[in-house]
């Protein structure tokens, strides 16, 4: 089948995967609640043919394309979950789940997997190996629905993975790579300080809990500021302070909760226990006590220098040199890189923002959306990565 050929597929199918999108983001479910998604996604693959289909676990579908002679297996995957934020977006195809929303662009990366599924589906004599997709539940809710579907098997025999992120704040047209560390592992820590409440009239008869919670969220920045190399990326965020419910009562314990985010393996395990020298001195030179606990999120995604240059390679030849935005990574995590740890593999960015459409919002804000016309990129690109790699020629 000429290049011409498979241009008029995508055509054809391009519209369809802008309505499955429209969809999908009427109907958005949060993780590990995938079930009428998994199910619509099941549906339209059986729809197209020439497809192997498996559940893998109950919100999740994988589908196979084999070809006729033996070859590399490439695996593609797509998440499907939302998130629960209040969608305040007015278009005509808004959530119509109260309190859930595709705010990330999951519903894009779905649709696109279906819209490369429904081209690659009538291609099978052009594959030598096999096109395995992947349509991931709970992305965005650790442990995280890669790591139970790498356990599920769905990884067994992979040659090499690629994934997509429809990402607003990169300009429509471009495809944005990085080589090596793109995105950090996002770790959580909880703690609670004790101490002694009491009158707030009388803070001497008290160990007052807020002043050294307070000591302890300022202290905790001399870790990246004053313990780490500074040219090592690393970001520690207290996002959760909760302590008292009256303005003349010293409570007697607080909460804090955060995040811890490194590219670099072997940094990632120090962290902990700084955290903890910190709490731990604070605390006892104070007379009061603490419980922490440190939550180990996603691996760091890193991206294998081949597949990368391979990828980079498929933008330069559909879109030109012009295409491609090399990028610094992200401190965002994401947890691709369970499959990363099976096979080679690269994640990559579609453009996605514009100001006309007002697709520029940041992700998981509740305006988020992104400019449909990317949708066409994310499509192209996994059918023509997916012939590059497994093609009879």
């Amino acid at each position: 089948m000429s290049v011409a050929s498979t241009e008029q597929l995508v055509e054809k199918v391009k519209t369809q995967v802008v309505e499955w999108r429209r969809y999908l983001h009427q109907y958005p479910e949060l993780s590990y609640h995938e079930e009428q998604t998994a199910q619509f996604v099941y549906e339209k693959l059986q729809s197209f043919g020439n497809l192997e289909l498996s559940r893998p676990t109950p919100t999740s579908v994988m589908a196979r394309l084999i070809g006729g002679k033996p070859g590399k297996v490439l695996a593609i995957r797509a998440d499907m979950d939302a998130l629960p934020i209040q969608e305040e977006n007015s278009f005509d195809f808004v959530s119509k789940n109260p309190g859930v929303m595709h705010a990330c662009g999951h519903d894009g990366h779905t649709s696109m997997l279906l819209g490369a599924a429904r081209v690659l589906s009538q291609m099978k004599e052009k594959i030598r190996g096999e096109v395995r997709m992947i349509f991931q539940h709970a992305e965005e809710l650790p442990p995280g629905g890669g790591e139970e579907l790498v356990r599920a098997g769905v990884m067994e025999g992979v040659d090499a993975v690629i994934g997509a992120h429809l990402w607003s704040p990169l300009a429509i047209g471009k495809v944005g790579i990085v080589y090596g560390p793109m995105m950090a592992a996002p770790d959580i820590f909880k703690m609670t300080i004790r101490g002694k409440g009491g009158h707030a009239a009388l803070p001497h008869q008290t160990v007052d809990s807020i002043a050294i919670g307070a000591q302890v969220v300022t202290n905790l920045q001399h870790i990246v500021s004053r313990c780490t190399d500074p040219l090592e990326p690393v970001v520690l965020s207290v996002t959760r302070f909760i302590g008292g419910n009256s303005h003349n009562v010293l409570p007697g314990s607080v909460e804090i909760e955060g995040t811890v985010r490194t590219l670099d393996t072997g940094l990632r395990e120090e962290i902990p226990g700084q955290i903890e020298r910190v709490v731990k001195g604070i605390t006892e030179a104070h007379g009061a006590g603490y419980e922490l606990e440190y939550v180990h999120g996603y691996r760091p995604v890193v991206n294998d220098r081949e597949m990368t240059r391979l990828m980079e390679e498929s933008v330069e030849e559909l879109f030109g040199k012009e295409a491609v935005a090399h990028l610094k990574p992200t401190m965002g995590g994401e947890d691709f890189s369970a499959y990363q740890q099976k096979a080679p593999g690269n994640f990559f960015f579609i453009g996605a923002g514009n100001p006309e459409k007002e697709s520029t919002y940041p992700h998981h804000h509740p305006r988020f959306t992104i400019d449909e016309d990317a949708l066409e990129t994310g499509v192209r690109l996994f059918v023509h990565t997916a012939l590059k790699m497994c093609s009879a020629g």
